[in-house]
């Protein structure tokens, strides 16, 4: 959240900018047909921080990821007041300075690891190509590539480098991906569902592994997860997605402790961990998410504690703490 904000941006003029890797404002995606994936999006990730992105699938979670890094589809319209990456303003880039912030500026782990990777040539090989922009001979690059295996834990890191993707799990190449990602050095890490193909234990390394790599590195974090208790545990911030729109968004203490938009407690009401007896059915939001361009509150139709106004104006971000905002007409007034 920002600091200084008007009237409830996560980032803005007042804000200290040197902090700021990514600053988004008023983000709109918007798919062939009208579909929109993302809607009036604001949302900040300063140097060091953890930022979680929570919701159902489909609320545009992916979408708004992809946006950051110049990664929408050509079908894709992306427009807003501002979205800055490491201090350069995005929209209306050219295509080849946006390609050159990736890498640099931010990189991604994407949902799969399986398919993270080609599978016609080494890890090695895929590894010392994201070093094109550094000098140095190939054998310079591999034992960079090397070390860096080495640093995320993957054990006997050296002879990794001759293995081919399907040579190695699914939590080995998860821990390769968190190292292509971090040879480029970026300011920013997005990581979509990074923990989602990954047993107890090896979730747990990884998160143990993310955190490590903010303190050391102090790289900035955006991770996407359907998986509460990695929000939990990881986040420094959360923010809640529906329907396109951030409904909530603020310190992941405060929301975990005491949730304020109907949705974000019914979505953690659903969340197993959470439920503390046994149920015979398990809890579900009723309802579907409305399509675009539904009037009013979109969550106005599934909401328990709907009213009237509620499907008339689509509400605000407003502050209800510090930190902490919440889009809900009867949290606002």
């Amino acid at each position: 959240m920002s600091r200084a904000a008007a009237p409830f941006e996560t980032a803005g003029p007042a804000a200290e900018a040197d902090d700021l890797v990514l600053d988004v404002a008023g983000l709109d995606v918007a798919y062939a047909g009208g579909v929109r994936a993302a809607c009036d999006v604001d949302l900040a990730v300063r140097r060091g921080e953890i930022v979680g992105v929570i919701g159902e699938s489909g609320s545009g979670k992916t979408s708004l990821a992809h946006a950051v890094l110049g990664l929408s589809p050509a079908t894709a319209t992306v427009s807003g007041r501002r979205l800055r990456l490491a201090g350069t303003e995005l929209l209306g880039a050219p295509p080849a300075r946006v390609r050159a912030l990736r890498g640099p500026a931010a990189a991604m782990i994407f949902q799969n690891p399986m398919t993270a990777f080609s599978p016609l040539h080494t890890l090695g090989r895929q590894l010392c190509d994201l070093l094109w922009r550094e000098p140095g001979s190939e054998a310079e690059k591999r034992l960079a590539a090397a070390a860096m295996l080495a640093r995320v834990g993957l054990p006997d890191a050296a002879a990794r480098l001759d293995a081919y993707p399907f040579e190695l799990s699914g939590g080995m190449l998860q821990r390769v991906a968190i190292a292509a990602a971090l040879m480029m050095r970026p300011a920013l890490i997005v990581a979509d569902e990074p923990t989602t193909a990954l047993d107890v234990t090896m979730e747990a390394q990884i998160l143990h592994l993310m955190r490590e790599i903010r303190d050391s590195h102090g790289v900035a974090i955006l991770i996407i997860s359907h998986h509460l208790g990695v929000i939990a545990e990881i986040c420094d911030r959360v923010a809640v997605m529906y329907a396109g729109r951030i409904v909530e968004e603020g310190p992941v203490e405060a929301i975990f402790a005491a949730p304020r938009h109907p949705y974000t407690r019914a979505l953690f009401a659903c969340d197993p961990s959470l439920i503390p007896d046994r149920v015979r059915r398990m809890p579900v939001i009723a309802g579907e998410v409305p399509g675009p361009g539904a009037r009013g509150c979109g969550f106005a139709a599934r909401c328990p504690v709907v009213e009237p106004r509620c499907a008339e104006a689509v509400p605000a971000l407003a502050p209800v703490a510090p930190d902490h905002g919440v889009r809900c007409l009867r949290e606002a007034s």
